[in-house]
């Protein structure tokens, strides 16, 4: 399909999609495929769930925009579930992950010059992926999504992801926020040891440093609690939230407690968009369904089935470095790189992504059901024995 007047910021794929149903895509010819990637963490009940689809439905009958000049119900009803979910106090609106983290950005650099500093530094993580903006671009730790847009804005110090002792090394009065991401998802599925949620809590505390963790992947039930950090009993003080919040419609949220709570006033921070009611009752109706379906305890589940059949299969292969993850994400780490499994999975009807160059990631819909994890397992499994007996061969006739 031919794409001449689109900005080529994307290598596409050679698929267009022209209906979902489910935890399944249907393409233009009407071939099926197993989508395994929920439009990056997107599409939490999958593909056209009757109740998203009655709730945008009835929604945009009656009202899509007024602005948030006005007070919007539906916003303020949304705003009320999200911290009771979370245990914190107040959110900010935007309309995707990138927002949210400037949101945060914003905040804690608020934080810094109310305790005196002038030039306030937010510590962010190796391999971190925070958004395409210039200020979430420059606490992403990726140089390749930064190469051409230097010079980067300044106030971050970046540190090894999971590595308490390197942030409690440093000594810079201009620390105000730590932002990170409790498991992360562009930089490879990568895991924290367990003790690195709740000491880093701890640190920043004594350090009265605001805690801020990215959900923007790993929030809405993903990992099989409302919000990654959970499992480890912690609340931060900022927590940004999209992708899967609106299960497919586009929407932001930065969630604030405690200290953070009242940094921001009239006129400091703004959005357009940002929670209008189209999408805060999109969003609302992935809340309320993820409870009414017991989704998350189904997301813990399904997740772990996933994991143990693909280690018991793979999992002593060579080629397989390590099976990782929480919930329904997931990351197989290969030996080397593996990008062409993206197109080897298409081609036997799933859909998924390689990160971080060689870690097969796994992001299904909540409501994937077993027999679907069979197809899913099945299908990774060969693809990884294909490629391991390959390469096996390659080295023996070399």
């Amino acid at each position: 399909m031919a794409s001449s007047h689109l900005i080529p910021t994307y290598k596409r794929q050679p698929i267009a999609f022209a209906r979902g149903e489910g935890v399944w895509l249907f393409d233009t010819d009407d071939n099926r495929y197993l989508d395994a990637l929920s439009g990056i963490a997107v599409n939490a009940l999958g593909h056209c769930h009757p109740a998203l689809v009655a709730a945008i439905t009835d929604q945009a009958s009656r009202l899509l925009h007024t602005s948030n000049l006005y007070e919007i119900e539906v916003q303020t009803r949304l705003a009320d579930l999200l911290c009771e979910r979370a245990a914190m106090e107040a959110v900010f609106f935007g309309n995707s992950g990138s927002e949210a983290n400037e949101a945060a950005i914003k905040l804690a650099r608020l934080h810094g010059h109310a305790r005196g500093s002038d030039c306030p530094r937010v510590v962010v993580m190796e391999h971190a992926f925070h958004g395409r903006t210039l200020a979430a671009l420059a606490a992403t730790g990726n140089v390749n999504a930064q190469r051409g847009f230097e010079p980067m804005p300044e106030g971050f110090i970046r540190v090894p992801y999971g590595d308490l002792a390197a942030i409690e090394a440093l000594d810079d009065h201009r620390i105000a926020a730590v932002l990170v991401e409790p498991i992360q998802g562009e930089g490879g599925v990568r895991v924290p040891p367990a003790s690195f949620l709740p000491d880093l809590r701890a640190l920043c505390d004594r350090r009265e440093w605001l805690l801020m963790i990215d959900e923007v992947q790993t929030g809405i039930g993903r990992t099989g609690h409302w919000f990654a950090h959970q499992a480890a009993g912690i609340t931060p003080d900022v927590m940004c939230l999209a992708k899967g919040l609106g299960g497919g419609l586009p929407i932001g949220a930065t969630v604030v407690a405690g200290r953070a709570r009242e940094l921001f006033g009239p006129g400091s921070h703004g959005s357009t968009f940002g929670g209008n009611p189209l999408a805060c009752r999109a969003a609302l109706a992935v809340l309320e369904t993820i409870d009414d379906q017991g989704l998350l305890s189904h997301a813990q589940a399904m997740g772990e089935s996933i994991r143990s059949q693909i280690e018991a299969r793979v999992g002593e292969l060579g080629c397989v470095v390590d099976i990782r993850g929480a919930g329904l994400m997931i990351g197989i780490e290969l030996d080397s790189p593996c990008p062409e499994l993206v197109d080897a999975a298409r081609e036997h009807g799933v859909l998924l992504n390689v990160t971080a160059g060689s870690v097969i990631r796994l992001l299904p819909p909540l409501i994937i059901g077993p027999a679907e994890v069979e197809r899913l397992v099945d299908t990774v499994c060969d693809l990884i024995e294909t490629r391991a007996a390959a390469t096996s061969t390659t080295q023996n006739t070399a």
